[in-house]
């Protein structure tokens, strides 16, 4: 897993240091406040490192986090990612399986990272970002722009989940935790979505009934990427999943669904980084944290700096949740008049 973040000068991310990383980590802030920033940021340094001397691969380290940080962010120089009115370079560390992977380049990088760093063990493990909007729909768009056209629009996060759900279906008997996920999951969205490969499209199956995937909800598309990523084993028991803004498209109810299985895959081994804005959110992950005694690491994202929490030790202090609670007061005071 990953164990501690480092980060000084990233973008909007001007001083994070969260330790002790849990199998569930969640990010908080308002709009605007670098969740996304920072789960793009882990995901980048984690797909360097599992493309790193992967099969014969021998593309040297820097130039791997070059495309990545280029494609991922799709700045015009990277230099452009260092804090604004920041005297002091731009640094990101991760410690890693018992390793540790870092670099740092300053306003003046184009295209060359001389400061890179790593002694993390070469991973087997894939990454994989969910984005807070969902990708089967766009999925044919998405490869285009990027593999043909090779233009800025879809970041790398979109172009690396597209590609990873066209992994072929492994056959056999998948691990117990993920088998339970998946009928789960297909629960949760009642059916499953599968792809056509002889029309090139996704569809989704209801009983004995198909539908083209554009007449599929957005939450069931959202859940259903999830699903065929545990199908086609592109996720193993050591993955990193980084999952924006979870809430988007589920209700409540499904909201609270989704995060169980989320919770039962972290359990068996895969490694969960959350960011939200919703107290619905933060609320079952407390609750989840209480029921089976799990540390989730808490960091939040204020204008005044960071502070770090866990939910094993109750619910933080923050504005999404100082909200909730505003507004739960303001309905009773209105209810006692």
């Amino acid at each position: 897993m990953i164990q501690q973040l480092h980060v000084n000068n990233f973008g909007p991310l001007t001083e994070i240091a969260w330790k002790d990383l849990g199998a569930i980590n969640l990010v908080l802030g308002c709009n605007g406040s670098g969740k996304t920033f920072l789960l793009k940021a882990l995901y980048a340094a984690m797909r360097v490192l599992e493309m790193h001397r992967r099969g014969n691969d021998i593309t040297p380290l820097n130039k791997l986090l070059f495309e990545k940080l280029y494609w991922t962010f799709q700045v015009d120089k990277l230099g452009e990612l260092v804090a604004k009115n920041a005297e002091a370079p731009l640094a990101f560390k991760i410690l890693l399986d018992d390793g540790r992977f870092a670099y740092s380049f300053g306003r003046e990088t184009t295209r060359q990272i001389g400061n890179v760093h790593s002694t993390v063990p070469r991973r087997e493990h894939n990454a994989v970002f969910l984005p807070a909007k969902e990708v089967l729909s766009l999925h044919h768009i998405i490869l285009k722009s990027r593999e043909q056209d090779a233009v800025f629009g879809f970041d790398d996060t979109y172009l690396d989940l597209a590609r990873a759900l066209m992994s072929p279906p492994t056959k056999g008997k998948n691990y117990k935790e993920f088998a339970t996920a998946r009928t789960d999951l297909e629960q949760l969205i009642g059916g499953k979505v599968v792809f056509d490969n002889t029309a090139n499209v996704w569809r989704y199956r209801k009983g004995n009934a198909q539908f083209n995937i554009g007449v599929a909800a957005e939450g069931v598309k959202k859940v259903a990427i999830l699903d065929t990523l545990l199908g086609n084993r592109y996720l193993s028991r050591q993955s990193v999943v980084f999952i924006d803004e979870p809430e988007s498209a589920l209700h409540p109810a499904a909201i609270s669904r989704f995060l169980d299985i989320v919770a039962a895959l972290a359990q068996g081994g895969i490694q969960f980084f959350l960011s939200s804005h919703s107290y619905f959110v933060v609320k079952k992950l407390f609750l989840l944290a209480q029921e089976k005694h799990l540390s989730i690491p808490v960091l939040s994202l204020e204008e005044e700096g960071s502070a770090m929490d866990d939910l094993l030790e109750g619910m933080p202090e923050n504005a999404i949740i100082n909200e909730s609670i505003r507004l739960y007061e303001e309905e009773m005071d209105l209810a006692l008049r």
